[in-house]
């Protein structure tokens, strides 16, 4: 679907969200950030707090993350 990527949360113990979003405002280590389509792969530490996800179906998620 244009306009979406492929979002996927993983943890060691699972997969959390492995679905196409619109859009995902991450808490990384050095302050929120968001990730658009067409953005540059990112590998970030997190530091707790809530990551929110605008999934293609316009479903929205929210989790609390507690770093990583």
């Amino acid at each position: 679907m244009a306009g979406t990527f492929k979002f996927e949360l993983v943890t060691p113990e699972r997969m959390v969200v492995s679905e196409d979003a619109t859009q995902v405002v991450v808490p990384g280590s050095e302050g929120e950030f968001a990730v658009l389509p067409g953005h540059s792969p990112v590998v970030s530490s997190l530091r707790p707090g809530i990551l929110d996800a605008t999934l293609a179906n316009a479903r929205k998620v929210r989790v609390f993350v507690k770093g990583g």
